[in-house]
């Protein structure tokens, strides 16, 4: 099992639930609903990228520390910095720009369930 990527897993789910409160509550009175509309994307996917961290790492022990895996692992911690992240720079500052790191972060989550998909479809087929 990969540890570390279970590691971020959890940090990066932890994350989601506190900045998801805190864009609830916090942010509600201080961001228009746009804003708040594009927090909580930023959120929704890092969670969502955070449990695949978790699927990510267990498959990992039934893969036998599959190299494709790794690669998905960290292409999700990319994805979730710069995706997740720049929603996150866009709804507070207001600054359009960090609107062109967004589609960046996009295609980090696309590469990694493509390399979790290679990692299964080798699984699949006879060494």
């Amino acid at each position: 099992m990969n540890v570390t990527l279970l590691l971020f897993g959890g940090i990066f789910g932890f994350l989601a639930v506190g900045l998801g409160a805190f864009g609830a509550h916090g942010l509600k009175a201080k961001l228009n609903v746009e804003q708040l509309a594009t927090f909580q994307t930023g959120v929704q996917y890092q969670m969502y990228h955070a449990l695949g961290l978790g699927l990510v790492s267990v498959s990992s022990a039934i893969l036998s520390q599959s190299t494709a895996l790794t690669w998905a692992g960290w292409s999700f911690v990319v994805g979730i910095i710069l995706f997740s992240g720049s929603l996150y720079t866009l709804a507070l500052t207001g600054s359009k720009r960090w609107g062109l790191v967004t589609p960046l972060g996009g295609l980090f989550f696309l590469l990694g369930w493509g390399f979790f998909i290679l990692a299964a479809w080798r699984s699949l087929i006879p060494a």
